[in-house]
This record gives structure tokens, C-alpha cells and sequence, in this order.
């Protein structure tokens, strides 16, 4: 799905981009374009700078293209407001209607606040061609006026505005040269009209999420075979999907009908002839549909039939001999499964008690028989979760001790009763709401009530936190547990947010637009994650697994300090004998990071690979990625872990966030944490590396990539006679390291010819002072290659 949002974007801005590939050529003659450019510097408040006084727009006003002397083409992205323009901005354009030969006019991203002038049709020229006001905060009804004179458009971008009201049919018939067709982002109501579907020219068509809704029709299509994209994602449309458009999406580069309520049979397979997307439906033969009280209950609220899904039909009664010759063979069958399986199940037993009891002997006599025991408080959490009862009175007892307790009068006064205005959002382990007590303290507060699954996994929180409060750990003021139905525990506001929302936030400054942290704050906070980690998988007895590491439960204090949250998944790792025996004999991939039921495993490698995530956001800037885990994403980090390279530098330059802005060094460090990032990623959860050394490279980045002929190194060298830590690092990825530069092998067979031509001592062999991978730190202790 990933990959095809960017194949899409790619299409449409090909396509969108086309009819204005227009340079400036000579000066300005015409004085009515003169002053339709000088009334729409006025109107927008466009600063000096971009449109210079007493200077010829065509040669030098950013965004004006022209054409034998007159202006054909006007793009305002990237521009700015003066100071003055911002305090009052407006969709006021009317200098455009005396720009009698303009073809193209881009002003995405540019805020124009305001309705969509009713003239726009009639006042721009015959030669129009192409509108883009994406993401322009334009709000109301698109006015059947403003386009119904646009006979020649081909594109017309109007996406991500808060446009509402219904779509003006007539003036959408009307465009028969249109080519792209994007309204997704915005607030329609009512249905697409029937007439988009015979714009026979249409090739790129997006309404995804724009509130959307009825049936397509069953006839009328005249879409062109060869179109590229329809994407018909996250709106309301229902009813069974016609033949002609089975057909359509069949064979269009990139179709997309999830997130709807189409129901019946679908019958197109994603590979049939193009990359079709059909998930959260109601189809009946195709997998990832809604669920059936889902679909019922929409159809129900419109008065529409929905049979829902149809049951399988009943076997035919057979005859009586067939009848007993089927149960006489389903007998040997199930005789030969079940002594098969006993004879596995001795055979594992036998093995697990041969390779346990010697090492829990030793363990014995090291330790004189006392062995770590998980917490009384966390045992009993994994009890009830698994049972599905409820608490035992003592551990709400022995828990309530941590932090102070609130009265629920309290809690509710701070957050206004939990109002929808206080509320931050509703997590999967209840509802956050900002509060704020008397004494001016701001707070989070988690309520949890009857909605959420597990309502228990608050003693999770409890009991992590009777182990002490880490610094590196969402700060926690207390709890509420009066009440039997409803449970609130508190916590103090983070003033940053998460990483998710800072990694790239908006400015205070609405022309600005989006800010993204600096490479020293991303370094900063990969650090206090890992640090974090690292207090759970290392120093709480047992090793605690968080499970849930992704951006959103990275929290940012006011100086970018890492508080980590999500703290209700968190359990004990799962007891060593059993994981190291029989789970990583049976682990060939990395699907074994899945509990049995689908939840996440409850080991400290899976922790690991969800950092390896976050790391990799931090690196590209790619949002989303350590949230994800559907086919898009592997995709999406086969690609990208291709660059990653420990012997290629110059290959980051694919991959890193186009914001940051770095000089050598820390390009040499971004670089370390892509590298380990990539052995995070390891599909081999046996061969990632333990948070310990993971945080050491971190706060210690310039090691992992270059040499250091000092002290320092060899107090970081392997010890290990089983191998470098590269080949634990990349043992499994070097196959995907050769696809894009040179092998190892060949970068060591390189360095060593260069460096006995010039004698040993003055070749040119490596520009960053590269480490040999042994030396970056210490092997992984307790990697064992069950796997190969």
C-alpha cells in the first residue's frame, strides 16, 4: 500500500506538472498581465524578495512564467506572506482574470482561506489548463460557476482543503479534456456524481477519504483502458462492484477501494493485472473485510439490504457405505497425527531436558539454588490476563503504594469532567485526557473503563513502577482505584508530545510550514530510547519486554528529553530454557516476533526490531514505519536497508531525510545509526545485538564507522572467538549489501591492493577512517547459530 502511494504521487506529479513545464522567455509586453501580476502581489501580500518592484516579473519574479512576453504559467509554492499579508489572508485572486493567456496556476500548499471565487470559470482564460489549490485551507461548496467554463482543463487538484457540501454534477460533466482528478482530504456530502465516470480522457482519479458515498453505477463508464490510478479509499460507497469496473480496476496501474462497504463478490485478485488495495470491506470472497455487525449496522442505518456474509452451503447427506468408509480412513488418520505428535513431543521433552538440566545444575551450585523469580505483582497480572478473571484484592493493595492517590472528584475537576474537550485521544489501554490540578500542575490522565479489552494491564504500569521510578520512563504522579468498574491512573504532560508529532511539526509560523528536528535532538532521543531499554531489558529482574516501541510511544519533555510510554503491554521475557530450546528451533523468520495468538512476542529481540524501526524514522524522516507492520512496510525497509551499507557512506544519500541539514561528521553519524539500525533489523531475532551495546554505539556513534587506533578501541574489541561482530551484524544481509555496492569481501580485497601500492602507510584507502567491523564493539554475548 506504502509502495503504492508513492507510485501515485509519482504519476500525479508527472501528470500535474506537465502543462506547466513552462521557462520564462524575454521580457514582459503585455500591461494588462502587468497589472494582473502587480493586483495579486497586492492581494496576497507576496513579499519584495519573490516579486521585486521595478524588476520584469518574467525574468525575475519566482513562480511567473512566460511565453512570447506574456504570462502562461504562475506557481506560488514556496512562497511567503509579508508580515502584514499573514495577519489577514484571503482567497482573493482577481488579478488572475487579466492574465488573458495563462495556462497553468499552482498555488499548493499556499494558504488561501476562503471560499472558491464563483467567477473563476468565466474570469480565467480560454487557454487554462491546469488548477492545483491542494492544501490550501479552502473551505465551502465548490461553486458550479467556477468550473463550468473550464472547457480545456486536463488537471484539477483541489485535495487536502476542507471543502464540503455536494459536488456540482453539471460543471463536473463539462470537463472533457480533464486528465487528473484529485479531491481526496476533503468533507464532501452526497454521492460522486455519475458523470465524473464518463470523463472518457480521465487517467488519474483520487477521492480517497473525501466522505463520499452511494453505489457505483452499473453503467456509464468511460474511463480510458489505459488510465493509471483510481483510488476510491476511505469514503462511504456500498453496494456490489459492476462488472465494467472489475475490469477497470483490473487493469489500472493502482486501484484502490478500501476502507468502504462494498459488499458481494468481488472476484479481482491483487495480482491480477494491477496493484489493487480492497481491505476493510464487506466483500465475501476476499480476506482483511469488516467485520459482519459492521457491515450490517452501516447498511441498517440507510435502510439498505445486506444479507451479510453467506454461510457455506451445507454438505449433501452421503450414503451410508460412504459414510463408513469416510470415518474407517478419518480413524487411521487421526491414529497416525496423534502418535506422531506423541513421539514429537517425547523427542522435544527429551531434548529440553538434556540441554536445561545441565546449565540449571550449574546455575546451582553458582548460585546456591536461588533463581530470579518473576514479581509477585507481575506473575499475578499474567494470571488474570490469561484466566481472564479478575485481581486478587492484595496486589491492588501492595500497588496502590506507588505514587499518590487521588480522589476521583479531583481527577474529574482537572479534566472538566473528562470532557471531548480535554481529550487526547483514546488508546487501546484507555482514554487520555490533558487536566490540569489546582496547584497549576499539567497532567495526563488515563481512564480506564469498560471499553477497553484488558482491563487489568493497568497492575502491568503499577508494578513496573514499584521497581522505581527511571528517569528515562514516562513520568507517573499517581493513581485513582476507588472504584471497581473504572480505574485512572495519572501521569505528568510531556510538554513535546511524541515523536511521531515532533519528528516533523508544524511552525508557529503558518507559512513556514513544517520543522523537523535537527540531527542533534533525533541523536538525543534515539539515545534515551535505548537508554530506556535498556533499563527494562537489563537492569529489572527478571528482563522486562515493553512490546510496544514505536514513535507514538516515544514522549518528548520540554528539552527533547525521551520519556518513554505505553507502559500497559509491558511483561517478564519469556523464561530462557524454554525460548533458547524449543522457540528458536522453531524460529525460521522473523514471524516468530508474533506471539502464537498474533500478539507480540514477549521476548527483548522483538523489542530490539521495533527499535530498529524508530531508528530508521529518525534517519529518513518516513513516518509511520515503526507503527506498521503490513507487507507495505517490509517492503518499504527491503528497499531502504539495501543503501545501508558499512563500507559505502555515499549510499545514505538515498535514504536520508532531505530536511536534515548536516555537515561530515554527523553525516558520518547518521550513517552509524542506519548501520544500527540495519542490525536491529536482523530477520534473525538469535543475531540482533542486546540494548546494552546497542546504546554503547549510540552514545558513541563515530566508532562504529571509523578507525581509532587508540586506547579506547581496544577496550572495545572483541573478545570472542567465535567471530567479528559483523558477522553477527550482517551475517544475513549480505545479500542484500551486494546488490547495491561492492561486497565485502571485494571493498577488503580493494583496500588491501591499495594500501600495499602506496606502501602501507600513505594509500588512500578510506575517506572516513572506516573501523574493521570487529572493533566497532564487543560481540553480542550468547549469539548462538541455531539458524544457519
Amino acid at each position: 500500500m506504502m509502495r503504492a502511494r508513492g507510485l501515485w504521487a509519482l504519476l500525479l506529479v508527472a501528470l500535474a506538472a506537465a502543462p506547466g513545464a513552462v521557462l520564462a522567455q524575454g521580457n514582459l509586453t503585455s500591461r494588462s498581465d502587468l497589472r494582473g501580476l502587480y493586483a495579486l502581489r497586492g492581494s496576497l501580500g507576496l513579499r519584495a524578495r519573490d516579486w521585486p518592484r521595478h524588476a520584469d516579473p518574467c525574468a525575475a519574479w519566482a513562480g511567473v512564467g512566460c511565453r512570447g512576453g506574456r504570462v502562461v504559467s504562475l506557481t506560488l509554492v514556496g512562497l511567503r506572506r509579508t508580515r502584514l499579508g499573514r495577519l489577514n489572508p484571503r482567497f482573493q485572486v482577481d488579478g488572475l482574470r487579466n492574465l488573458t493567456r495563462l495556462e497553468v496556476f499552482n498555488a499548493a500548499g499556499f494558504g488561501l482561506p476562503g471560499s472558491i471565487p464563483a467567477w473563476l470559470g468565466d474570469g480565467l482564460a480560454p487557454t487554462f489548463q491546469s488548477l492545483d489549490i491542494s492544501a490550501c485551507a479552502v473551505s465551502g461548496e465548490i461553486p458550479a460557476s467556477a468550473l463550468a467554463g473550464l472547457g480545456n482543463l486536463t488537471t484539477l487538484n483541489l485535495a487536502g482543503n476542507k471543502l464540503s457540501g455536494p459536488l456540482p454534477a453539471a460543471a463536473l460533466a463539462g470537463l472533457t479534456r480533464l486528465r487528473t482528478l484529485n479531491l481526496s482530504g476533503n468533507a464532501f456530502s452526497g454521492a460522486l456524481p455519475d458523470a465524473v465516470w464518463s470523463l472518457s480522457g480521465l487517467s488519474v482519479l483520487d477521492i480517497s477519504r473525501a466522505n463520499l458515498t452511494g453505489a457505483l453505477p452499473t453503467t456509464g463508464l468511460a474511463l480510458p483502458a489505459n488510465a493509471q490510478v483510481v483510488d476510491l479509499s476511505g469514503n462511504l460507497f456500498y453496494g456490489m462492484v459492476p462488472e465494467a469496473f472489475r475490469r477497470l480496476f483490473a487493469g489500472v496501474l493502482l486501484a484502490n477501494i478500501s476502507g468502504n462497504y462494498f459488499d458481494g463478490k468481488l472476484s479481482v485478485s491483487d495480482g491480477g493485472g494491477g496493484n489493487v488495495s480492497f481491505e476493510l470491506n464487506c466483500f465475501l470472497d476476499v480476506p482483511g473485510q469488516r467485520t459482519q455487525a459492521d457491515c450490517q449496522q452501516f447498511y441498517a442505518r440507510r435502510g439498505l439490504p445486506n444479507d451479510g456474509p453467506i454461510n457455506p452451503p451445507a454438505p449433501q447427506p452421503a450414503s451410508a457405505p460412504a459414510r463408513k468408509k469416510k470415518h474407517k480412513n478419518l480413524k487411521y488418520i487421526l491414529i497416525g497425527a496423534i502418535g506422531g505428535g506423541l513421539l514429537l513431543v517425547g523427542a522435544l521433552a527429551a531434548l529440553v531436558f538434556c540441554c536445561a538440566y545441565p546449565g540449571r545444575r550449574k546455575h546451582d551450585q553458582r548460585e546456591s539454588g536461588a533463581t530470579p523469580s518473576v514479581p509477585s505483582g507481575m506473575a499475578a497480572t499474567a494470571a488474570v490476563a490469561a484466566t481472564g478473571g479478575t485481581q486478587p484484592s492484595a496486589l491492588v493493595a501492595n500497588t496502590a503504594k506507588v505514587g499518590d492517590s487521588f480522589a476521583y472528584d479531583q481527577l474529574a475537576n482537572a479534566t472538566s469532567g473528562f470532557g471531548e474537550e480535554r481529550l487526547i485521544k483514546h488508546g487501546r489501554s484507555g482514554d487520555l485526557y490533558h487536566g490540569v490540578l489546582q496547584d497549576g500542575t499539567a497532567m495526563v490522565v488515563k481512564r480506564i473503563t469498560a471499553r477497553v479489552a484488558r482491563k487489568d494491564a493497568y497492575l502491568a504500569e503499577l508494578d513496573l513502577f514499584a521497581k522505581g521510578l527511571h528517569e528515562r520512563l514516562v513520568p507517573f504522579l499517581g493513581h485513582c482505584l476507588d472504584k471497581e468498574e473504572e480505574k485512572v491512573l495519572v501521569y505528568r504532560f510531556v510538554r513535546n508530545g511524541d515523536l511521531s508529532s515532533a519528528l516533523h511539526r508544524k511552525s508557529r509560523d503558518e507559512d513556514e510550514g513544517m520543522q523537523s528536528l535537527d540531527w542533534i535532538k533525533r541523536l538525543k532521543i534515539a539515545t534515551g530510547v535505548a537508554e530506556a531499554l535498556c533499563y527494562l531489558h537489563h537492569e529489572c529482574t527478571p528482563p522486562m519486554v515493553h512490546r510496544d516501541v514505536q514513535a507514538s510511544s516515544v514522549l518528548l519533555d520540554d528539552k527533547f528529553d525521551v520519556r518513554l510510554g505505553s507502559l500497559s503491554e509491558v511483561c517478564p521475557q519469556e523464561g530462557e530454557g524454554h525460548q533458547n530450546v524449543i522457540t528458536k528451533l522453531l524460529r525460521f523468520s522473523s514471524t516468530a516476533d508474533q506471539g502464537s495468538s498474533g500478539s507480540p512476542s514477549a521476548t527483548c529481540s522483538y523489542d530490539v526490531y521495533c527499535f530498529g524501526k524508530v531508528l530508521l524514522e529518525l534517519v529518513t524522516g518516513r513516518l509511520g514505519i515503526s507503527a506498521s507492520n503490513d507487507a507495505a512496510t517490509s517492503d518499504w525497509l527491503d528497499a531502504t536497508l539495501r543503501y545501508v551499507n558499512i563500507y559505502e557512506k555515499e549510499l545514505m544519500s538515498k535514504i536520508i531525510d532531505p530536511t536534515l541539514i548536516i555537515d561530515e561528521d554527523h553525516l558520518e553519524e547518521v550513517w552509524a545509526m542506519a548501520i544500527v539500525a540495519k542490525s536491529c533489523l536482523n530477520p534473525r531475532s538469535s543475531k540482533r545485538p542486546p540494548m546494552k551495546y546497542i546504546l554503547k554505539a549510540l552514545e558513541n556513534p563515530l566508532k562504529v564507522v571509523r578507525e581509532d587506533n587508540g586506547s579506547s578501541s581496544a577496550r572495545l574489541r572483541a573478545t570472542s572467538s567465535r567471530g567479528s561482530w559483523n558477522a553477527t551484524l550482517f551475517g544475513s544481509w549480505r545479500h542484500s549489501s551486494s546488490e547495491i555496492g561492492p561486497s565485502r569481501d571485494d571493498n577488503i580485497l580493494k583496500r588491501s591492493e591499495t594500501i600495499k601500492s602506496s606502501g602501507g602507510s600513505n594509500g588512500d584507502h578510506s575517506s572516513s577512517r572506516r573501523r574493521q567491523s570487529k572493533e566497532i564493539f564487543p560481540e553480542p554475548s550468547g549469539s548462538r547459530d541455531t539458524e544457519d
